[in-house]
């Protein structure tokens, strides 16, 4: 599972009884899963895609064949491209990563929401 807490320094920076739980998470899932799991990339992409998919109840629209008719709701990974996570590049206003300077392989390139590109090149579009 990914988490997406966005949590500001100050906060996060507190001993661990204190500082509210979660990490950033979903921008280095797939590399980290690509890269870190030991699996192959058809089940790396199975995890991250249909399955939950599956399991939210949503997979009447997301994680489809794609196909004629079926919703485009896609993402474009590059399952080789090598990156440093920076906790300052991130998409997040928070920087909570744990990750922060590890060479990780694997990146999501575009997403595309109900056939729009709604991230081209790792760029927000909105």
């Amino acid at each position: 599972a990914t988490d997406h807490a966005p949590h500001a320094d100050h906060l996060k920076e507190q001993p661990l009884d204190v500082a509210p739980p979660g990490m950033l998470g979903l921008e280095t899932a797939f590399a980290l899963a690509n890269g870190e799991l030991g699996m192959d990339l058809q089940s790396v992409l199975a995890c991250l895609s249909w399955k939950p998919a599956r399991i939210a109840g949503i997979s009447e629209r997301h994680g489809r064949p794609v196909a004629v008719g079926e919703p485009a709701n896609l993402a474009v990974v590059d399952p080789v491209a090598s990156w440093v996570v920076d906790r300052m590049s991130m998409a997040s206003k928070s920087r909570n990563t744990p990750y922060h300077g590890r060479s990780v392989n694997g990146r999501v390139r575009h997403t595309i929401l109900d056939g729009r590109a709604v991230v081209i090149d790792g760029v927000a579009q909105r």
